[in-house]
């Protein structure tokens, strides 16, 4: 009999435990324990959340709250993740290419409300508004993801600016400045593709191996498969960094391509702006950027003993730290009075590392020609060594002959 009434008492604890998390899978019942304990006095706000998500929503939100920042838990109200939860399902089922996610992907990738450490504006409602009408008749993701690649910029109206406030904006303080950073660019398009429903992350490096600075991008999931893209799109797995990033050292995390996970990962995302934030977690995914730098090095055999020339232009000598001093210009290379060569300079809404370069062979002397601000060419001779080259050219330059490098 004590045996009996001992199973009994077994039963009931088990199923009391059981009954706490209905509905939600047991691989995440220790885990909301966890965001439980230190979600302190908002923790009625997120058993609400838990208990008032319809059914077939309920791991999904498990999922969400198992993974959240302790910040987070201590502060979001349920009305937030409800309503941020049952919009990311509306889009999973309204759109075509949400029966193809998984929900490993679907819960990692398209319910986060956020990326990094940005204040946590409550933006999927609108921004499924804005966005929605625009891909309703995609019949794909590919087609989805440039179809808002192609128009977020006339959307939402913000420009990239080196004058931003602050480079971890969230998406209204981006919409409000109408200038981010790339990282809050970034922000705005992986919002906009997950609010309807397409799988997006933050990537990026802290420090790129050959040049200074840091840059993050977006990656968005296709069929199986990573791709990356940005704000200034040039289509997926194309863009003006690649060279960088397949120039990665993979000795030196500094140096490493992160991308985003909301579920903790290996690595912690290193925010250069606060190296102290370890909330926002990620995966190492250099090899797989030197490898794509290394298939379209292979497309383009014949730079074979040529050398990278990278070409800046600003308005004047004052300052060439800020963006909107960059000039978009149209340059031309001539060899021989041969033009072989031509191509546009970043302007002010360009990223600063994002550069115009040509691949001109090595020890041969060059003509490089463009309009001035009065409209007059201007033709400077330009003498491609064996390395590596950069020249900065002005729009207020006068016509006259300057040889790069001076002699």
């Amino acid at each position: 009999m004590k045996y009996f009434f001992l199973n009994i008492s077994v039963l009931i604890l088990l199923m009391g435990c059981s009954a706490k998390y209905q509905g939600i899978d047991q691989q995440y019942h220790s885990l909301l324990d966890r965001a439980l304990t230190k979600a302190g006095d908002n923790r009625q706000d997120i058993e609400a959340a838990l208990e008032d998500i319809p059914t077939e929503m309920k791991n999904g939100m498990a999922f969400l709250i198992a993974y959240m920042p302790e910040r987070d838990l201590r502060t979001l109200s349920s009305a937030y993740l409800l309503e941020n939860v049952q919009l990311a399902y509306q889009a999973k089922n309204e759109f075509l290419w949400g029966k193809s996610i998984p929900d490993s992907i679907f819960y990692n990738d398209v319910l986060p409300y956020a990326l990094m450490n940005e204040r946590r504006d409550d933006w999927r409602k609108d921004f499924y508004q804005r966005f929605a009408p625009i891909v309703k008749d995609c019949k794909s993701l590919e087609e989805a993801i440039q179809v808002i690649n192609d128009t977020i910029i006339d959307i939402v109206e913000v420009k990239y600016s080196t004058e931003r406030e602050k480079p971890d904006q969230s998406p209204y303080e981006s919409i409000d400045q109408g200038l981010a950073s790339c990282s809050g660019l970034s922000v705005l398009l992986a919002d906009a593709f997950r609010a309807v429903g397409i799988p997006a992350r933050l990537a990026g490096t802290p420090n790129w191996t050959l040049k200074e600075g840091n840059h993050n991008w977006n990656e968005v999931w296709v069929n199986g498969k990573w791709y990356f893209t940005e704000y200034y799109p040039s289509g997926l797995d194309k863009g003006w960094f690649l060279a960088d990033a397949g120039a990665a050292n993979t000795e030196d995390p500094k140096n490493w391509i992160y991308a985003s996970s909301w579920k903790p990962a290996e690595h912690a995302f290193p925010l250069v702006w606060d190296y102290s934030i370890k909330y926002v977690h990620a995966h190492n995914v250099t090899d797989r950027y030197i490898k794509l730098w290394k298939k379209e090095q292979a497309s383009h055999a014949d730079q074979e003993g040529k050398v990278a020339v990278r070409i800046k232009m600003f308005k004047d000598k004052t300052c060439s730290l800020i963006s909107n001093n960059r000039v978009e210009s149209e340059i031309t290379v001539s060899l021989d009075r041969k033009i072989i060569e031509n191509g546009k300079t970043a302007g002010p809404l360009k990223d600063m590392n994002d550069i115009l370069q040509f691949y001109l062979e090595e020890e041969k002397d060059y003509q490089i020609t463009f309009m001035n601000d009065k409209g007059i060419p201007v033709t400077h001779t330009l003498e491609v060594e064996k390395e590596p080259m950069e020249v900065t050219l002005y729009h207020s330059e006068k016509p006259g002959k300057t040889h790069f490098p001076s002699k």
